[in-house]
């Protein structure tokens, strides 16, 4: 069964950093895609990044680009958001999510199976 779990939300200044973590299940980083995801009060969940190939291969959508790393330990089955530069509209709650479909653009959360529970982000001007 797939598991996962984030960590690494907190509250920042715009412009500061701060680095997400989902800890998968064992096999799972094997197995699936991982991406991360980030739904604001109000608004439809929206994709992030997803990585693939062990990390050979990663995609990053419009809104996070150039701001935003995101890398995997597969040693320690984790996936890594790093946040660098961030806005208070990077205000939301984070999640981590796994899919056996890749495919090439920003996620679409439709196309993901299993997901964590979530992280919140807090960015204040």
């Amino acid at each position: 069964q797939v598991q996962l779990v984030e960590s690494g939300g907190g509250s920042v200044q715009a412009g500061g950093s701060l680095r997400l973590a989902c800890v998968a299940s064992k096999y799972t980083l094997s197995t699936y895609y991982l991406g991360w995801f980030r739904q604001a009060p109000g608004k439809e969940r929206e994709g992030v990044a997803i990585i693939a190939n062990g990390g050979g291969f990663s995609y990053y959508c419009d809104s996070v680009k150039g701001r935003f790393t995101i890398s995997q330990d597969n040693a320690k089955n984790t996936v890594y958001l790093q946040m660098n530069s961030l806005k208070p509209e990077d205000t939301a709650m984070y999640y981590c999510a796994a899919t056996s479909r890749l495919r090439i653009g920003c996620p679409d959360p439709e196309d993901f199976n299993y997901w964590g529970q979530g992280t919140q982000v807090t960015v204040s001007l």
